[in-house]
């Protein structure tokens, strides 16, 4: 690579967080960061995929480290982010943790709409407030949340998922409005119907992949890899006029 490009969209001497880094579309950016030279801390519920997880990326030469927590739990989340903080103050925020229960909306239980928006929404809001601040006081941040396609249009179920989602763009938003005059730069990616183990239920309903798929203009359903170019470029000085927006990975599903 160029040093040109090297400058513009590598990630070198910075550090990334990723939560829900330890699988899927939160795994592949981690790797994505780390590869164009970040120190990663990966964050995630089991230590176990959290130990895999660091094991393939120290395989690419990644500098890893990894906090285990419960993110739907606000007093593990305050733990959680100051073992964060021990192993040095984010540069890149990458909020990619999340769960989506599918009952009937009518069958939706208060348990299942508080854990969801625990970890979809409040969890991403208070990571922003513990690092946001720093970031602005350095004068360079970047915060990555990940939306949904059901953030804009509701199907599959979409119930309290959607509107965590729809929520997350907002907030979004709200910490671009924040912090981007000093250097921080926030916006949400919206993937499609990405293979994931979130999305392995659907995947084995018969036919509905190939539904999916033909519903949007590239022909295909999405895989992880898919979003390690989107968060490499919202991660580094190339996106630095990029900001409050919603950038949708999706193979054209949201323009059809």
């Amino acid at each position: 690579m160029s040093r040109y490009l090297t400058d513009l969209f590598g990630t070198s001497g910075r550090r990334a967080v990723v939560t829900g880094g330890s699988s899927g579309i939160g795994y592949a950016m981690a790797e994505a960061l780390g590869r164009g030279g970040a120190a990663m801390t990966l964050v995630a519920r089991s230590p176990e995929r959290l130990a895999d997880a660091a094991s393939r990326l120290r395989a690419h030469d990644v500098e890893v480290d990894t906090v285990a927590a419960d993110l739907s739990d606000r007093a593990a989340l305050a733990g959680a982010a100051e073992r964060i903080a021990e192993h040095g103050e984010p540069d890149i925020l990458v909020n990619a943790a999340g769960v989506n229960p599918r009952p009937p909306m009518a069958e939706l239980s208060e348990r299942e709409w508080d854990v969801t928006m625990a970890v979809n929404l409040t969890a991403p809001w208070l990571l922003g407030q513990r690092f946001g601040p720093g970031m602005a006081r350095r004068g360079f941040g970047r915060i990555v949340n990940i939306a949904s396609q059901q953030s804009i249009r509701a199907f599959g179920n979409s119930g309290v998922y959607g509107v965590s989602k729809t929520a997350i763009c907002g907030l979004t938003r709200s910490q671009a409005e924040a912090w981007s005059a000093h250097g921080v730069c926030c916006n949400a990616v919206a993937p499609g119907f990405v293979h994931t183990p979130l999305t392995e239920p659907v995947f084995a309903t018969p036919g509905r992949p190939e539904r999916l798929a033909a519903r949007t203009m590239a022909g295909r359903n999405g895989v992880p890899e898919d979003f390690a170019g989107v968060v490499v470029f919202l991660a580094s000085a190339a996106s630095s006029y990029l900001t409050g927006q919603t950038i949708f990975v999706d193979g054209g599903f949201s323009a059809t």
